[in-house]
């Protein structure tokens, strides 16, 4: 962590507490220890994302029966910025319009919010169902698709298929916590245009987007793609 002011953010629970073992898995995509079907093993991953876009740090202090306490350190600003100052930082953006699919609220959320910041135009879905009786009913109204892999009722690669049915032309990012779950060949086989390693930064989704949608690779040292 860079010396500094930073402001801290302290989250405490009574619950049962971590091991050791569990500490060292809990940012990792996927993991839970939840049963299954209560939970998508996200949230942490998600939560260690944002921390580290904007340069902060989380820890965890835990103990078996004694429940766990996260510190959150965001660096201070220094003065506050102007109304309509803010800047996202040096990332490509752009104004079109996006359908956003993944079972997890949370990721939505986040991810619709981090998209509207670039300026796009976004529908966040939590169930590919219904987003693709979206897409069908007006599939010209859209420019892109992003959906993850693994959702109850139909996988992203299901949803892909069917969409590129509608309108083969149609350009597709898969997310995925998995990369044995998708590579270069199976996504060129399903019509992918790309495909993007959860947890999502800003900065990845916002290259990602715009190389899709471009047809093309930013240059190095404009904007740095991450796959």
């Amino acid at each position: 962590m860079q010396p500094g002011k930073y402001v801290r953010l302290t989250v405490s629970d009574t619950g049962t507490g971590m091991n050791a073992e569990t500490i060292e898995r809990i940012f990792d995509p996927y993991f839970t220890t939840k049963e299954i079907g209560k939970g998508t093993g996200m949230g942490l991953a998600v939560v260690h994302g944002i921390v580290k876009e904007h340069e902060g740090l989380i820890s965890v202090e835990t103990e078996p029966g004694k429940g766990s306490t996260f510190h959150i350190w965001f660096p201070a600003v220094e003065e506050t910025p102007r109304h309509g100052a803010e800047k996202i930082g040096d990332v490509p953006k752009g104004t079109e319009s996006i359908i956003f699919v993944d079972d997890e609220k949370t990721l939505v959320r986040i991810s619709t919010g981090m998209l509207e910041r670039l300026g796009y135009r976004v529908e966040g879905r939590t169930d590919p169902e219904q987003a693709l009786e979206i897409f069908r009913t007006s599939p010209h109204d859209f420019d892109l698709v992003i959906t993850d892999t693994s959702m109850p009722k139909m996988t992203g690669d299901m949803l892909a298929q069917e969409i590129t049915r509608i309108r083969p032309d149609m350009k597709i990012i898969i997310c995925t916590g998995y990369s044995e779950l998708m590579d270069e060949t199976k996504a060129e086989q399903l019509g992918i245009k790309s495909f993007i390693m959860k947890p999502l930064d800003l900065r990845k989704l916002a290259n990602t987007v715009r190389e899709v949608l471009d047809d093309k690779k930013y240059e190095e040292g404009t904007f740095n793609p991450e796959h």
